[in-house]
């Protein structure tokens, strides 16, 4: 049973979030009761998350026990350790450290494919948690010994645990240690129980149509050519993986709202970018900002401070470019690479040639920014470079290039 995979599971969710509401609706905490419902849903998304394979299942939870442990430890062992000395070598040795379950379970199946149940659903977001927890600690947001039962909480938050959105631990501690009125709950109910029946809307009526009516029939057309079948898939594709993952989102978001937590907003209408740097302003925006404070950021400011390259353009598309690579190593899962990789080189090329027109622009102001035309010209643009880098990721533009179809199209 996968996080907001069926209709099934939602009536087993809507049954355990009674008492959540009760609570929440007469001004009480629900703290304590929502942390147990959590522990009871992380068993039973993981005991079907195999599809009936006990081993496969015995095996994630294993793993999940393990990683939770190795995290709070590290955490724990560092905030203890800051008290007393601030080495930047200590910090860099725990980030690697933190990261490195990940890596492992990342890395395995390239060594053996019998070795892809290292790991479980959700180590990457999980560890994205615990190495923003770190790398706050070492910036001095986070001074106290966390209470583990609200780290753990955190850490392994049920409704974020597949595919975010990635919360930040002071801002989701805030919320669980406030304990709102019951006017303030009626609204939180109200925006939660909305945002459910978007998920509805998009994930398991828009996104169907397209996967189902489009993109699993476009081999059945027979009256159009490769190229244009290619096409139509890169299109409907792109609106599928939208409203697929924003259904996700919006789920995940209306339960933590249910739950007493403002989970924030994954998407901001993607498709009506203007550019290339305004679409990852709006697209998996917890993801996009998380990499763009922990890596982009700091990586910028190293360079810019042992004052190796003076050209601020040049250590910005430097910054986008470790940034994309990443991104795209990140998604690589089974063994399956290429097309991420490429993804990844895609997003770092357009996003340094972005860079430079910018530069051009600002000097030259030959592309106005308040002119109309120019403004729907963009989004267009910018829709078109967004499909086809999607359509990379998708892998066919991969498997349409080895098929050599390309070449009669």
């Amino acid at each position: 049973m996968t996080v907001f995979g069926s209709f099934s599971f939602f009536f087993i969710l809507a049954a355990f979030l009674i008492p959540t509401v009760i609570l929440g609706l007469q001004g009480k905490s629900n703290k304590t009761y929502n942390m147990i419902m959590n522990l009871l849903f992380l068993i039973i998304i993981f005991s079907n998350v195999s599809n009936g394979n006990v081993n496969k299942t015995i095996y994630a939870a294993i793993c999940l026990v393990i990683f939770t442990i190795w995290q709070m430890m590290i955490i724990k062992g560092y905030i203890a350790y800051r008290k007393r000395e601030n080495k930047t070598s200590t910090f860099y040795i725990v980030v690697i450290l933190s990261i490195l379950p990940l890596v492992i379970s990342k890395s395995m199946p390239f060594i053996d494919k019998h070795l892809s149940f290292i790991g479980f659903l959700g180590i990457s977001y999980l560890t994205f948690k615990g190495v923003q927890i770190v790398m706050e600690t070492r910036d001095g947001l986070i001074k106290e010994q966390l209470p583990l039962d609200r780290l753990i909480y955190f850490i392994l938050y049920f409704p974020a645990v597949s595919s975010g959105p990635i919360d930040r631990y002071r801002r989701f501690d805030k919320d669980i240690s406030t304990v709102p009125t019951s006017e303030q709950y009626q609204e939180m109910l109200y925006i939660g129980i909305n945002r459910i029946f978007q998920g509805f809307l998009y994930k398991f009526i828009i996104g169907y149509l397209i996967n189902n009516e489009l993109l699993l029939k476009l081999n059945d057309i027979s009256w159009i050519s490769t190229f244009q079948r290619e096409i139509i898939y890169m299109y409907g594709y792109s609106l599928y993986l939208f409203f697929d993952f924003a259904g996700y989102s919006a789920f995940a978001i209306g339960v933590s709202y249910i739950m007493g937590v403002r989970t924030p907003e994954n998407f901001n209408k993607p498709f009506i970018s203007r550019n290339i740097k305004d679409f990852w302003n709006r697209w998996h925006m917890t993801l996009s900002f998380w990499f763009r404070d922990y890596v982009y950021m700091r990586l910028v400011f190293w360079i810019t401070k042992k004052k190796w390259i003076k050209d601020r353009i040049a250590i910005s598309n430097i910054g986008y470019v470790v940034l994309f690579m990443l991104m795209g190593i990140w998604h690589v899962a089974g063994g399956a690479a290429l097309q991420y990789i490429v993804y990844g080189l895609y997003h770092a090329l357009i996003m340094v040639l972005y860079n430079y027109f910018e530069k051009w622009n600002k000097k030259h102001k030959k592309w106005p920014q308040k002119n109309k035309f120019v403004h729907v010209f963009s989004i267009f643009l910018t829709f078109n470079f967004i499909c086809f880098g999607f359509y990379i990721f998708s892998g066919h533009l991969t498997n349409y290039w080895q098929s050599g179809n390309f070449l009669h199209s």
